[in-house]
């Protein structure tokens, strides 16, 4: 009987091979925690994968802040001149251009990169695509004020042809951002549809179309506003809505309601989720 008790503590069947008893103690309380089942020979190799294993998150503030106020001080003043609200393109654009550069260009450029934080593709793809694009129109109108490109450049088919590829990418970004808020496709696809409508007018040539696609960039850039406070203020209040932003959660458009998803950083903070 001794030997009998010796070997029912020494092993145990677990699927039909024997494991130690140590093992076997592991096995069933890892019943309780959720770990995978694994035969004797796996034990080791599992224990040393999981021993080895971090996940490292770091919660950033939320980048596109940044970003949507760098992108609607640009396109503001910018599709106002267009619209023929005020000034003259000649007289203004060089003035204009050293803001637009580092406001709508560098510093929307730095909210690009740090969405890969985030890990939020939508923002990494429209902060970077068009702090690309600002970072270029002010070098462009600083090269025309300098007299080394001519000022025709800014009209001309070419430069049309830089709002086609623009359109086409923000096409995309306003259709991905509908699975995100409401808010965010209203940005994009003004912002879109705005540049289709200069690449039409600078390709055509139809002054028209680009006198319209200022107005709708203007439009673009209003919501881009309201976006980028709604978020800062969001981020003020600890996650609490204070002005809705078209989510897909009934909670988070109610002002004054603090959204969370069902298993979350308490902060809700970037880098920590998936987003912004």
């Amino acid at each position: 009987m001794m030997r009998e008790r010796q070997d029912r503590v020494a092993g145990e069947r677990v699927n039909g091979a024997a494991v130690p008893a140590q093992d076997s103690r592991r096995e069933a309380s890892d019943h309780h925690t959720s770990r995978p089942v694994a035969s004797a020979g796996d034990w080791d190799s599992w224990e040393s994968w999981n021993e080895r294993s971090r996940i490292v998150l770091s919660p950033v503030a939320a980048p596109s802040i940044l970003g949507l106020f760098g992108f609607a001080g640009a396109t503001f003043m910018v599709a106002s001149l267009l619209a023929g609200w005020w000034g003259s393109p000649a007289t203004a654009s060089p003035v204009i251009a050293p803001f637009a550069l580092f406001f709508g260009g560098l510093a929307q450029l730095l909210a690009g990169m740090w969405s890969y934080r985030a890990r939020d593709g939508v923002a990494t793809a429209m902060h970077g695509t068009w702090g690309s694009f600002w970072l270029g129109w002010g070098l462009l109108v600083l090269l025309t004020a300098g007299g080394i490109l001519p000022t025709s450049v800014l009209t001309s088919r070419a430069f049309g042809f830089w709002f086609i590829v623009l359109a086409v990418v923000t096409t995309f970004g306003a259709l991905a951002a509908l699975g995100d808020s409401l808010g965010l496709f209203t940005v994009l696809g003004l912002l879109a549809a705005g540049s289709g409508l200069l690449a039409a007018g600078l390709v055509g040539p139809i002054p028209l179309l680009v006198t319209a696609g200022g107005w709708v960039l203007v439009a673009s850039a209003a919501a881009a506003f309201y976006t980028a406070g709604a978020m800062m203020l969001a981020e003020a209040f600890k996650g609490r809505t204070i002005l809705p932003l078209g989510k897909y959660s009934a909670a988070a458009n109610i002002p004054g309601r603090k959204a969370m998803q069902p298993i979350g950083y308490p902060g809700g903070m970037p880098g920590a989720k998936i987003g912004q």
